[in-house]
């Protein structure tokens, strides 16, 4: 049962998963009882306000957005605004929150996150893996181990867009076909570390080149990722990343070995059938003739790509999935912080 007074959310670092989450939860007709209540951003509030209200790839904002006595507003919710660069210049503990959204991503490590747990915040639920599985207290895909939650938890992750985009498939195909090995290449859409002209943003030298010129590997954590929420995958998973010039939906190509004999109908209708049942939410099918702006906004952790499915003999398949990058995670990292909240215990209880 739902609380009956709202619960009190707050953001720290409002960026685009920051701000897709705030935007997910406004759209969203079941999160009532969740209410973001404050916001820790650097950046000038002006700013904030103003991509809140407009957004490239996602449009404007339903709803009226002003700055009101130094808050945000948007429609009736005030919005309380901070513009901190530590964990301990904000004092979290007078803004009575329940849970921290942690989508700034410059933390991962448990000394770093337990600062925020110090200065007052009562949880976290962060919008990228823990740098360790024994950094966070649980890794959590939306659809697949949430009732693992016992709502004693402080640091919670809801591991990657690619993680939570991948695992629902991987889960599916080794329950019914069984997962010898999996090789996938992610085709990811640009991200905020990367320069649009050349420049020294970034360790990797890849990321030094200009983000919309190039199609560009990088690395990528997604094997560890998969392997913490599917540990009987340990050691049959390898990943590659790369980076392409588009704004926003993102693919992943995904080779499986599989134990047991597959076709392309066998496969197609596996994750067609799943796909209108169990994992409905989580998972869509199409055969349509598609490129990736089609799921631009798409709430799906993944949507199956029919079309370009294929097979070698009967133990190899492969599969092309397309995922909203932004806004398929956010609507996750929601769905993972409503069903965390209803298991915690009650304020006057």
């Amino acid at each position: 049962m739902s609380p009956s007074a709202p619960l009190r959310l707050a953001i720290n670092g409002y960026g685009r998963i920051g701000r897709c989450f705030l935007r997910a939860l406004l759209e969203s007709p079941s999160a009532g009882h969740l209410q973001v209540v404050a916001i820790n951003e650097p950046a000038n509030l002006e700013s904030m306000a103003y991509l809140t209200r407009y957004d490239s790839t996602h449009g404007r904002l339903r709803g009226e957005v002003e700055v009101v006595d130094g808050a945000l507003r948007i429609e009736d919710r005030q919005i309380t605004i901070s513009h901190a660069r530590t964990p301990e210049a904000v004092n979290w503990r007078a803004l009575d929150i329940d849970l921290l959204v942690e989508s700034s991503g410059c933390y991962g490590r448990r000394p770093e996150l337990t600062r925020f747990l110090d200065a007052g915040c009562p949880r976290l639920l962060l919008s990228h893996p823990g740098a360790s599985g024994e950094d966070v207290d649980a890794t959590i895909v939306a659809g697949i181990n949430q009732n693992t939650l016992t709502g004693g938890e402080r640091l919670v992750s809801a591991a990657s867009c690619t993680t939570n985009a991948i695992v629902p498939v991987l889960d599916l195909l080794d329950r019914e076909v069984g997962v010898e090995q999996v090789l996938l290449s992610t085709l990811h859409s640009v991200m905020n570390d990367q320069p649009l002209i050349d420049g020294y943003h970034h360790d990797d030298l890849r990321r030094t080149r200009s983000a919309m010129q190039s199609i560009i590997p990088v690395s990528t954590g997604l094997a560890r990722g998969v392997e913490r929420l599917l540990p009987q995958l340990a050691g049959r998973v390898q990943a590659k990343a790369i980076r392409v010039p588009t704004l926003n939906v993102s693919a992943i190509d995904l080779t499986i070995a599989t134990q047991r004999p597959v076709s392309v109908h066998s496969i197609n209708a596996l994750l067609a059938d799943a796909a209108r049942g169990p994992l409905m939410k989580l998972l869509a099918y199409s055969e349509a003739a598609h490129a990736s702006i089609d799921f631009n906004h798409d709430p799906h952790s993944a949507i199956v790509d029919g079309s370009q499915t294929r097979t070698a003999g009967t133990h190899l398949v492969n599969l092309f999935v397309w995922f909203d990058n932004e806004w398929g995670f956010a609507n996750r990292m929601l769905e993972v912080a409503d069903h965390w909240s209803r298991r915690w215990p009650r304020k006057n209880a």
